[in-house]
């Protein structure tokens, strides 16, 4: 069988998931599944940052209370590489609604509301890309060998 590259992708715990406490959570499931946080951080991310992460949606009416929401209250943004990374990710978090989110999924377990729904992750390799230029810059990454690698 045909190794599967790795992948670089953005989850973003959102302003619910920091204040409710669940940071650790998040990176509890990511890393058990064999994902490697390659770079982490805590801000409150500016306007016009969300302005352009969310720009997809400018046109939606739901658009404010996006950007209004993620910028309300710190978030903790982190950049997960792995096998099948993106695709993976979203399966750990489940649906965006989380009243459709399967239990077992972050969502399913913790997420409360459509806005307010624990985390963000991209969903696709040209996502992610963007996503990840607007909160890490090349050298914020650092990548190492799990030592659980094999099994992964």
């Amino acid at each position: 069988m045909p190794e599967v590259p790795n992948e670089r992708t953005l989850v973003l715990v959102k302003p619910d998931g920091v204040r409710r406490g669940l940071i650790g959570e998040v990176v509890a499931r990511l890393e058990r599944k064999g994902l490697t946080v390659v770079a982490a951080r805590m801000l409150r991310i500016p306007p016009a940052t969300a302005e352009t992460h969310y720009a997809e949606h400018k046109d939606k009416p739901f658009y404010g209370e996006l950007v209004g929401y993620i910028t309300s209250a710190p978030v903790f943004a982190m950049a997960i590489e792995g096998r099948s990374a993106i695709a993976v990710v979203r399966a750990l978090i489940g649906a965006t609604d989380p009243a459709k989110a399967a239990p077992g999924t972050l969502r399913g377990d913790f997420a409360l509301a459509m806005t307010s729904n624990l985390v963000h992750a991209s969903d696709s390799a040209a996502s992610a890309e963007r996503e990840l230029a607007l909160y890490f810059h090349e050298k914020d990454y650092l990548s190492y060998t799990r030592t659980d690698a094999e099994y992964f």
